[in-house]
């Protein structure tokens, strides 16, 4: 199988706005959960705290001060309340007023880039907001053909897994025309407007592989997906459909390793494995 992408703490980039593969290679990433990382105050940690990109702004110097060339930061839409985590989208075409306006969003971008700090955007494909059967909630995708049936996923039948509820998140249909197409449209647009270099993009194994290459093909930048899973066969196959992996099953080797007091030479056996 193909070698995948090592990054369990570091990414894979280099210098031009939106680099290729081989240019984020050599980039070193910062994540920053935007609610939680500069602006905030104390409080009920299940809600948001304040955070927010004018203070992610002033904050870049610090970042590049420890040595990171990109920033990855937190799904930019409207969620339903509290998700200041950034997963649970609620109008697709608004910001999340929580993070500030569209001009600070695009001000922190453009103030990154000329540090020569590169900026990757969280993404969802896979699912909305926690509202039920409630698609009203949603703009627009606010119809009930737009999801899947209500149901639990099945972790061992990987049509569940595609077709199902994580969480209990309404689960999107991308096999539907209107939905996948305003997908596409949709990340196309999001990376344009505001200038985005690459995507981190959530829960890949949850959709169909052959949406993640169109879905790919429309943001025209780098992809990072997210297949949170220690089987190298399982997640090696989704490099076939994007630019990119984080190496979970290395991951899971090494907390092994050093959690579990597994052997050293695990990460050994593991490395041989993917090569």
């Amino acid at each position: 199988m193909p070698k995948i992408t090592n990054i369990a703490l570091t990414f894979l980039g280099t210098a031009v706005s939106a680099g290729n593969t081989e240019e984020w290679k050599q980039r070193s990433v910062y994540q920053v959960l935007t609610d939680r990382f500069a602006g905030g105050n104390d409080g009920d940690l299940h809600g948001y705290l304040g955070g927010n990109y004018n203070a992610m702004t002033e904050k870049l110097d610090y970042i590049k001060g420890m040595g990171f060339d990109a920033i990855w930061i937190s799904p930019v839409v409207d969620n339903i309340e509290p998700g200041y985590h950034g997963y649970w989208a609620r109008n697709w075409e608004e910001v999340n007023q929580h993070f500030g306006t569209e001009d600070d969003l695009h001000n922190m971008i453009k103030a990154a880039h000329d540090k020569g700090i590169w900026v990757m955007v969280d993404v969802v494909a896979n699912h909305v907001g926690p509202v039920g059967n409630d698609f009203s909630q949603i703009y627009p995708l606010n119809q009930s053909y737009h999801y899947h049936e209500n149901c639990d996923i099945n972790w061992g039948d990987q049509n569940s897994v595609e077709n199902c509820r994580l969480a209990g998140l309404p689960d999107l249909a991308q096999e539907n025309p209107y939905v996948r197409q305003y997908l596409k449209d949709w990340i196309h647009n999001l990376v344009q407007k505001y200038d985005f270099d690459g995507i981190r993009i959530d829960t890949i194994p949850e959709v169909p592989k052959d949406f993640w290459r169109e879905y790919g093909e429309a943001a025209g930048v780098f992809q990072m997906g997210e297949n949170f899973n220690g089987d190298p066969g399982y997640v090696g196959d989704y490099q076939n459909y994007l630019t990119g992996l984080f190496n979970y099953p290395m991951y899971f080797t090494i907390r092994d390793v050093w959690q579990n007091g597994q052997s050293m030479y695990g990460i050994t056996s593991r490395y041989q494995q993917e090569g």
